[in-house]
């Protein structure tokens, strides 16, 4: 396995990232179908297409600010147009790219790291504003889920677990 791979729940159009809100953002954006105020579009806002690398992330949906796990469809066309822009975070300090891209490791059930790396993509400025008007097609409260993974986990049932986790493998890149 690459140490360095995107994996991520696709199909031919549409890619799931994950994101964790406080509930007034969470709420405003499951009602509107989109992001709106109190989201900021002018703001950094981080995405991640692994569901474990945001549970780690959310501590299963129940740190402060996160209470909420949302499951973001966005076009693959966004996606890559980030991709194709992203500049590592800890490159040109001092500049503000509006994608910037983090490897961080990968999360088993346990939550425990993996020894490959798995992305975060960074959005700001027209790669916000593209996320919250242009590429995002459909938002999905997966808070609930997180919490019966967690639960499945903390009870031992690792393959009852498994089994309901998104369906995740390597993204081609053209």
């Amino acid at each position: 396995m690459e140490h360095r791979r995107i994996r991520a729940d696709y199909d031919d159009r549409h890619v799931t990232v994950y994101q964790a809100y406080p509930a007034a953002i969470a709420r405003a954006a499951l009602a509107a179908g989109r992001f709106v105020p109190p989201f900021k579009p002018g703001r950094m806002t981080w995405v991640k297409p692994s569901f474990l690398w945001m549970m780690y992330r959310s501590g299963w949906g129940a740190k402060p600010d996160q209470e909420c796990v949302l499951a973001v469809r966005i076009t693959r066309s966004g996606f890559d147009w980030a991709l194709d822009r992203a500049v590592p975070s800890d490159a040109g300090v001092g500049s503000r790219p509006d994608v910037r891209v983090q490897w961080d490791p990968e999360r088993d059930l346990h939550l425990s790291p993996l020894p490959h790396r798995s992305l975060q993509l960074g959005l700001a400025g027209e790669a916000s504003r593209r996320y919250v008007e242009e590429w995002t097609g459909s938002i999905t409260d997966v808070t609930p889920l997180a919490h019966e993974v967690r639960d499945l986990v903390r009870a031992g049932d690792l393959d009852a677990a498994r089994a309901l986790l998104p369906e995740e493998r390597p993204y081609p890149r053209a």
